[in-house]
């Protein structure tokens, strides 16, 4: 975690390092949840892809990950092999796969976020309810900052 003693001085560096030590805190821990299900964070991705956004061929969904075609095709593998994505070839303007969430999958997605509401409780134990309510805020705000600073580039 983050090491008072040989971090920065100043409150401004040292906020941006304990967001970084956060956030390096919340990938461990849901990463170590995920792989515990047999999944990669990456396997977590795809599912909620499909999940949000609904049927897609293997094509569009690699486009729509911003991903390379090769490591999607390979998660939905591992995906049909457990049942939780299914593969339908559809003709319509052309012979497309298109992959599709099962039942066992979105059973997967809701047990995986119970993980993240138990990550959340881990991490925030110390906080009372107002505080969490007053974090949330507070990073949705950042985040909204993040993003338009990163859209400006």
């Amino acid at each position: 975690m983050y090491d008072r003693g040989s971090g920065p001085s100043s409150p401004a560096e040292q906020t941006v390092h304990l967001l970084a030590a956060a956030g390096r805190a919340v990938d461990v821990l849901l990463a170590e949840r995920s792989d515990a299900r047999g999944m990669s964070p990456f396997h977590v991705t795809v599912l909620r892809t499909l999940a949000d956004l609904g049927p897609h061929a293997r094509r569009d969904l690699a486009e729509r990950m911003d991903a390379p075609p090769a490591d999607v095709t390979r998660v939905i593998g591992d995906l049909l092999a457990q049942g939780l994505v299914q593969d339908l070839v559809v003709t319509i303007g052309g012979r497309h796969e298109v992959v599709t969430l099962t039942a066992a999958g979105t059973a997967a997605l809701g047990a995986m976020q119970e993980d993240t509401l138990s990550v959340q409780d881990v991490l925030l134990a110390s906080l009372t309810k107002g505080e969490r309510t007053q974090l949330h805020y507070l990073l949705r705000r950042v985040c909204a900052t993040a993003a338009r600073a990163g859209a400006a580039r």
